[in-house]
């Protein structure tokens, strides 16, 4: 990493820390706002959330919410279904998501900043929320084993990173064969250059980095993802926009002794149930769990 991109990433750290500050002394803070300050944009924050959503979350969770949409009403998200939510901040969206996947489901929050981590602690506390599970750290290195997350979601934080294709390659990488992306972000017309984009906005304030419609797709597609589709919600700046962002992992399949389908409707993958996990066992008992993995081409080592 070059020395503006570390301190990019810094002044994004130190921004969303002063932010954490801010909800923990009781104020609310807003992607779009300074550091120190509370005021709230329509665009972005609590607001895009239904007051059902709302609803049962402790204050804090919810005044912590940064984010330019609502990821976890687009994802689709099923019972059972293990889901990472990248930059997590306060953690309404994993708050969210783990009451939709119950408890036989996990939601994992990842962020890098120390501050933020600890709100969250303290709302899945509040919230008494036993699925969930809070990690530090980049979104770039995502210290997750491969294959193991069924839906990877995010609000309005890919933007802020100063390497989108690893970001873009590390959800690949710990997506199931057959898993999805539904991630909120803010993203630019094709039209505008990347001036034009700072123009309308700084970086910590979700605007100077968003991708264009083309390159967010053509990121993703280079990762190794299919059926991409990008929906713009609503308009943060003139001709940048909030967007719905879909795309999957394609479900491969294996044929011959011992295969099975790469994600089967049990929540199998490679042959193997749980797999890449301490649980994980080959779903044919004849067989042992390297000899499924061989016959299907699993790529999942760790």
């Amino acid at each position: 990493m070059n020395e503006q991109s570390s301190d990019l990433r810094e002044t994004v750290r130190q921004r969303y820390a002063a932010a954490a500050t801010i909800v923990t002394e009781g104020a609310a803070a807003c992607c779009g706002s300074g550091p120190t300050t509370v005021e709230v944009d329509a665009n972005f924050g609590s607001g895009l959330y239904d007051a059902d959503e709302r609803a049962g979350l402790p204050a804090e969770a919810v005044a912590a919410s940064l984010g330019c949409g609502n990821p976890t009403a687009v994802a689709e998200l099923r019972d059972g279904d293990r889901v990472l939510d990248l930059g997590s901040g306060g953690g309404i969206d994993v708050l969210l998501s783990a009451r939709r996947v119950g408890p036989t489901g996990k939601a994992y929050g990842l962020d890098m900043t120390e501050e933020m981590l600890a709100l969250a602690l303290a709302n899945a506390e509040k919230a008494g929320a036993g699925n969930v599970e809070f990690l530090k750290g980049s979104i770039e290195a995502i210290p997750l084993p491969a294959n193991t997350i069924d839906v990877v979601i995010s609000n309005c934080v890919i933007n802020l990173s100063v390497d989108k294709p690893a970001v873009f390659a590390e959800m690949f990488r710990v997506l199931r064969p057959g898993g999805r992306i539904g991630i909120s972000d803010v993203v630019a017309d094709d039209a505008l250059t990347s001036a034009q984009r700072a123009e309308r906005g700084d970086y910590v304030g979700c605007i100077a980095g968003a991708l264009s419609f083309t390159e967010y797709r053509a990121g993703l597609e280079a990762a190794g993802f299919t059926d991409v589709g990008i929906t713009p919600t609503h308009a943060v700046a003139d001709g940048m926009h909030s967007a719905i962002v879909r795309a999957t992992k394609a479900a491969t399949t294996a044929t011959g002794p011992g295969a099975q389908a790469a994600h089967a409707a049990d929540g199998s993958c490679c042959g193997v149930s749980a797999c890449c996990t301490p649980a994980e066992e080959a779903v044919d008992p004849t067989v042992g769990v390297d000899e499924a993995k061989s016959a299907a081409g699993c790529g999942c080592t760790s």
